[in-house]
């Protein structure tokens, strides 16, 4: 369901924004330092309860600020309302939705799927394992709805079983209950994975071939340990190598979603613009898998859509927003390069994104121009 209303208080150096975004495309023009990726931002924390700018949620307040108001409206029958508010003088974010308020984070995820397209998803090639399982576990867990428990129990295992490595003096008992939860939900979450990896691996080749045909690029899923033995075994015979090492070494927690070209990292291998193009394939089949499992669409928000690729590969990527008939957010400095890369059929909306005239960072209200 896409969003027919955004409501933003305290947010950065933006001034108190109310505006109506269109339900396709909707363009976010401005110069920098405007607010453009702010506006992204918030959404964003809509529907993740965390920022992709900053860890510490304290600084997406507004300088003058007592706190962070954020609401939005789902198209519906009825709509459906919710929000996160963040003050300052609190450390936890309070969410409601539906009128209600709701004390985990799981059911504002689940609300507004976000795909985020943006200068860290380059992280998806060139960073550490942690990213790719980031971006593998959120696919699983909209479309296998036993995934969160498994994943948490796996992790209050996990945590246990460390704390108890880095005890001075090891409880056996204690060790072995807690690694034979581990195995347990650890081979729960392998099978959860791999069966969502298998689905989305044609879904993603398709995509790619569509924006960039790449030969000898291929995505591989290892799960965090040996595949022809036991997790429970594993860990049995590692304890003493992990005592040394006050962690537990493998698990579903070393899993990884690696991508090649041939025997080698992509990342060695591709340009930039083909970097993003890869990373925008990764993002647009799991918005298609996503539909195609439950019927529901993510939002995409695209910060600095023209970047990196050149007019035909913007054209083509465009095509296949158009085509998902989702709900996208596209920032650019410049409207020209934005501006003839729809159908003529396909609503867009472009909002001009203004500095105050004070100077002081904040922004005037949003000027909309729909073509």
């Amino acid at each position: 369901m896409p969003l027919d209303r955004l409501v933003f208080n305290g947010l950065r150096n933006l001034q108190p924004v109310d505006f109506k975004p269109c339900s396709r495309v909707n363009l976010l023009v401005g110069e920098n330092g405007s607010g453009k990726t702010s506006l992204l931002e918030g959404i964003h924390i809509l529907g993740m309860g965390r920022s992709f700018r900053t860890r510490n949620m304290r600084h997406a307040i507004a300088h003058e600020a007592d706190g962070l108001v954020l609401h939005g409206r789902l198209v519906g029958d009825p709509p459906i309302p919710f929000g996160v508010r963040r003050l300052r003088s609190e450390s936890e974010l309070e969410i409601r939705l539906a009128g209600e308020r709701v004390g985990r984070l799981s059911r504002l995820v689940e609300n507004l799927p976000l795909q985020l397209i943006n200068p860290d998803a380059f992280r998806l090639l060139e960073g550490p394992p942690a990213g790719r399982r980031e971006f593998l576990d959120w696919g699983v867990f909209h479309v296998k709805h036993d995934f969160l428990e498994a994943w948490q129990r796996a992790r209050r295992a996990l945590k246990h079983r460390n704390a108890l490595l880095r005890h001075g003096r090891m409880d056996d008992i204690s060790l072995s209950a807690w690694e034979l939860e581990l195995a347990h939900w650890g081979e729960r979450i392998d099978a959860l994975r791999s069966a969502w990896v298998e689905a989305f691996l044609p879904v993603f080749e398709e995509t790619l071939a569509g924006l960039l045909p790449l030969e000898g690029l291929r995505l591989r899923y290892s799960r965090g340990w040996d595949r022809r033995r036991a997790l429970g075994e594993l860990l049995r015979q590692g304890r003493d190598v992990d005592r040394q090492m006050g962690f537990t070494q493998q698990g579903p927690q070393r899993a990884d979603l690696a991508i090649r070209m041939g025997r080698r990292p992509a990342v060695e291998v591709l340009s930039r613009g083909q970097q993003k193009l890869v990373v925008s394939a990764l993002k647009l089949a799991q918005g298609r898998l996503l539909e195609a499992s439950t019927g529901r669409r993510c939002i995409y928000l695209i910060d600095d859509l023209p970047a990196e690729l050149d007019s035909a590969h913007r054209r083509l990527f465009c095509r296949w927003l158009e085509n998902m008939h989702c709900q996208v957010f596209i920032t650019s400095i410049d409207h020209d390069p934005l501006a003839d890369l729809w159908q003529a059929d396909t609503p867009v909306s472009m909002f001009h994104v203004k500095r105050a005239r004070s100077g002081d960072g904040e922004l005037v209200p949003l000027e909309r121009q729909t073509s």
